[in-house]
Order: structure tokens, then sequence, then C-alpha cells
């Protein structure tokens, strides 16, 4: 054994023991980072249930502080003034009428696009990209249903839709709301970089057997994208429950009303009430966080796959 052996043995114990804290003190810093950002996206929830058991007074002289007593009343009374059972009803039946058909109906138009089975595919897919940067076409979408009648052969259905006028078209009406929310490019593009990475066999292997399109898609396309259908049905959800502007503008019928537009009763005219409001809210988001949870552990892999893809 010479006297170098030694002297690189205290070199490599050296280089370890840098390497080592170098990684130590990356671990340190990003969840440093991590809490940052945990504590700056719950920080609000906090605040927000801490103010939905407060009084007015109280939320007042302390708006961020902790509760001095817990006011079960504030859910109570919220539940009633935003007329919470008929509203959550209406909310209920948008979301799963509208997400339902949205995702039916994607899947059916992302699996040529993503095998480039029609012309264009590519171009068609931009443009979807394209509608992600674009502003809601709110005034084109109001004329067009309220002109619905005017549409060729779509408006010759309106003599026999339970809903609907020939002067009103489809404007106030539960068809018409859920029309709006049956296209969603982000959900369409998810879809169709994820069925990208689905082996193109499967669809010749169908086709030697004799399957249909319909039948290939929802038995055997459809079970395989389980991850990114579930994240599309958790984005349309979440964009259909917490809509608010669209229900002000296109629903006047108080019976159609989703419960967002509850949350305006706690709005007066020199103030709002506070911590009726926050309750409120709370209970807004409970059924979206369910969902969510349900459907977490495929949410992560569709979003990936999904982006990466193609």
């Amino acid at each position: 054994m010479t006297a170098v052996e030694p002297r690189r043995e205290a070199i490599n114990t050296n280089t370890d023991m840098g390497a080592s804290a170098r990684r130590k003190r990356r671990k340190i810093a990003s969840y440093t980072v991590l809490i940052a950002f945990a504590l700056f996206y719950v920080g609000p929830i906090f605040m927000l249930i801490g103010a939905s058991f407060k009084t007015l007074p109280e939320f007042f002289q302390d708006p961020t502080g902790l509760p001095e007593s817990v006011e079960l009343e504030n859910y109570t009374e919220a539940w009633s003034l935003a007329n919470f059972p008929s509203y959550m009803v209406n909310s209920l039946i948008y979301t799963v009428v509208a997400t339902t058909l949205f995702v039916i109906m994607s899947v059916f138009v992302a699996f040529p696009i993503a095998r480039g089975y029609v012309r264009g595919a590519g171009a068609l897919l931009t443009l979807y990209v394209v509608a992600l940067f674009l502003p809601p076409a709110l005034i084109p979408q109001f004329q067009l249903i309220l002109n619905f009648a005017d549409i060729p052969i779509l408006g010759n259905l309106l003599s026999i839709w339970p809903e609907g006028s020939e002067k009103q078209g489809l404007f106030n009406t539960r068809t018409g709301y859920i029309m709006f929310f049956l296209t969603n490019p982000i959900g369409l593009i998810i879809l169709v970089n994820y069925i990208k990475s689905i082996p193109r066999e499967l669809d010749e292997s169908a086709a030697v057997d004799g399957c249909s399109y319909p039948r290939f898609v929802i038995f055997i396309l459809m079970p395989l994208i389980r991850p990114a259908l579930a994240t599309v049905i958790v984005i349309h959800a979440i964009a259909i429950w917490n809509e608010l502007i669209l229900a002000t503008i296109f629903l006047t019928g108080d019976d159609k009303y989703p419960i967002t537009r509850g949350l305006l009763a706690f709005e007066g005219q020199y103030g709002s009430d506070w911590p009726k409001l926050a309750a409120a809210v709370i209970m807004l988001m409970i059924p979206m966080l369910v969902l969510y949870i349900f459907l977490q552990r495929y949410i992560i892999s569709g979003l990936t796959s999904g982006a990466v893809k193609g």
C-alpha cells in the first residue's frame, strides 16, 4: 500500500461528504419551496373556514384570526338563504349532463384527430390550441341561443322540444345553458395527446375482428384512457359547477339558477354578509372536492401523458 492510496481515499471521502451535503441542502430548499407554495394555496382555505364560524362583528374586528366561538348558524342560514336545495339540484343536472355529453363527444372527435384519420388533423388540433387563448364569445353565443329557431334543421326541433320558443330560442332554458358547456379545448387536447400513446395495432385488430367504430371507442378505447377521462371530467365539471357569469346572463328564471347564483343572496346594498358567504362557499366546494378525491389517482397520469405525448 503506497502513500498515495490513503490520500485518494481521503479525497473520495471528502467528495462524497460534499456531494451528500449539497443533496441535503437541495432537499431542504425543495421542501422549503413546497411548504411555501402549500401555505400560499391552503392558507386562504383555512381563513375561509375560520371566517365561516365567526359572527359579522367578529369578522370585521379580525377577518383573518381564529374564531372566538363556533357559529354553526352561519351554515344553516346560508343553506336556506342561498336556496341550496333547489339550486344544487340544478347545478347537478347541468354538471352531470353537460360533462357526460362533452366527454362522449370529445372522445369520438379526439380519436380520428389523434390517429390522423381525417384530413388536416394537425390543423384541427392547432385550432383547438389557439382557442385556449381566445376570450369567451359571449355575444355570438347569446345571438346563437336567442335565434336558435332560425338555424336550419335544428331550429325545427323546437316545435317538439319541451323547452324553448321561436321568439326567444333556447334563452333561459336548461337545454340552452347546457349547450354552452359542450366545448372545451383543453379537454380535447388532453384526450388527443393521450390517445396517441395507445398502440395503433389495437385499431387494426378491432377492424379485422369486425368491431364497429362506436363499439371500439366505447368498449376498447375508453377503458384504456381512463386517466385522461378522469382528468377531463374533473376539469370540465369544476368549470361548470363554479360558473356564475353565464348563469347571470343567460338564465333569468329563479327555478333554473345554479348554486353559484345563490351566492349573490349575501350581497347587500351597503355591504356583504361575509361569514355566511364563506359558509356557503365551503358547502359549494364540497361536491367537487369529493369528485376530485374519488378520481385523484387517475388525474396526475392523465395530465402528464396528455402534456408530453405526441
